[in-house]
């Protein structure tokens, strides 16, 4: 068994982590579908007074699915100043306005693409068209794993899938073993996570064993196969989950009254509930990485109906893992990621009734950080008068994903894998810190 795992060890081992760091752990909550920071976390007083003037766009502007007349988009949505820090939020995040002094918002992000696949590949992978490792990938290949009987990386989708699929969590060119573990969430969250009633551990094991002493046999003839090494790994894990995950997936552990702080068990927020607490749950037992999905945030119409319905079911869930994890003493340790694929434009395009939604926009949008050494009670960056465009603080997708493994105690530019001819990063060809959003 020894030397067919050695095998999957003969990549370049990754650097040790900068000391210092503070951050040793990620919960990534990517909002799918684009969630417009202009409803959000960054009130455009201007839009008032333009809502519902036409104005005339050419194709030249890379911001929203459509050209031609269009309108501008006042928010339906009243701002108000939260916590000592006076953050910006829209009324309606009445929870996570009670933590606003623990988080740190972005506003000068921008990405590549205006399309929902390619966007999503870049804020997972680096890379818009996919097939390059997940930054959850990155991390648990830098860092390694606390816990080896659960994943480095477990990833909390919807029941459909986003945009893009796996690969949003894939492993790419590093090998297998760091690729995303999706829980399901309905029904048995691993199929077949127990056993058949009629086959014990000692089988189990005796079964391991005789696979182990074949496979090494191959290995031996067919030297540098990592596959098969990945393989054998993922067998003796999936082993070792049979005993850890039902018991850390048990939320019948956790008090009524956490439960209750979480939004379980109410139906508006049951969902998403379910999905922080076991998040932080799998932190607590060593999990490095964890990505919680939820969508569709892609408000094309109706901004006020469809982001007030999703505010409502995330908002209460994501307020109580941010107080939980300060309250048990985890937030300094563990960076929590809030963010979509792009944002949204001011305007949308002339389709009347009253429905007023909005596009797609690549060039501004907010995301925001807590804990893990972030630079929590700030506002960092602005978007002009009308939230098309980043203008202060402005930096690429790149430079955030450097600034993440950062704040981890990694170094983009050593973080690497050779593959295909050169040495690969996630980052693609290097970015910047971004100094201000590390406390």
């Amino acid at each position: 068994m020894t030397s067919l795992l050695a095998a999957e060890e003969r990549a370049p081992s990754p650097p040790s982590p900068v000391r210092g760091a503070r951050a040793k752990n990620v919960i990534f909550l990517m909002m799918e579908g684009g969630p417009s920071h202009i409803d959000t976390f960054d009130p455009k007083p201007a839009l008032e007074r333009l809502h519902l003037q036409e104005f005339f766009r050419d194709g030249k502007t890379k911001s929203a699915m459509e050209t031609g007349k269009r309108y501008y988009v006042r928010s339906p949505f009243r701002f108000v100043r939260a916590g000592l820090s006076g953050a910006d939020m829209a009324e309606n995040w009445s929870h996570l306005a009670t933590v606003a002094d623990d988080i740190c918002f972005f506003r000068g992000c921008s990405v590549d693409s205006v399309n929902h696949p390619t966007a999503l590949f870049q804020m997972n992978c680096g890379n818009r068209f996919g097939g390059d490792p997940a930054i959850g990938a990155w991390v648990t290949y830098g860092l390694g794993s606390e816990n080896h009987d659960l994943p480095g990386f477990v990833v909390l989708p919807e029941v459909s899938y986003p945009q893009g699929g796996a690969a949003n969590w894939g492993h790419g060119y590093l090998p297998a073993r760091f690729q995303g573990t999706p829980l399901r969430p309905r029904g048995s969250p691993l199929l077949d996570l127990a056993p058949p009633d009629h086959v014990t551990a000692t089988m189990q094991r005796k079964n391991l064993a005789l696979l182990a002493t074949l496979d090494a046999a191959h290995a031996a003839v067919h030297p540098g196969q990592d596959d098969l090494a990945a393989r054998m790994s993922a067998y003796e894990l999936a082993f070792r989950m049979q005993m850890e995950v039902p018991g850390v997936l048990d939320l019948s552990q956790e008090t009524a009254r956490t439960k209750e702080l979480y939004g379980v068990g109410d139906p508006a927020t049951d969902s998403f509930g379910r999905k922080c607490l076991l998040a932080r749950r799998l932190v607590e037992q060593g999990v490095r990485f964890v990505q919680l999905y939820h969508g569709s945030w892609d408000s094309h119409d109706s901004i006020q109906r469809a982001h007030g319905t999703l505010v409502r079911a995330v908002d209460r869930p994501i307020a109580a893992l941010l107080d939980d994890l300060k309250r048990r003493g985890l937030l300094e340790s563990t960076l929590v990621v809030w963010c979509g694929e792009f944002g949204r434009t001011p305007d949308n395009g002339v389709r009347g009734g009253t429905a007023y939604g909005r596009d797609h926009n690549p060039n501004a949008m907010t995301i925001w950080l807590a804990g893990g050494g972030c630079n929590a009670g700030h506002t960092i960056g602005a978007t002009d008068e009308l939230g098309m465009t980043a203008v202060e603080g402005k930096a690429h997708v790149r430079d955030f994903h450097v600034t993440l493994l950062h704040l981890l105690g990694l170094d983009d530019n050593t973080l690497t894998f050779y593959h295909a001819g050169r040495f690969k990063q996630l980052s693609q060809f290097g970015g910047t810190v971004i100094d201000d959003l590390i406390a």
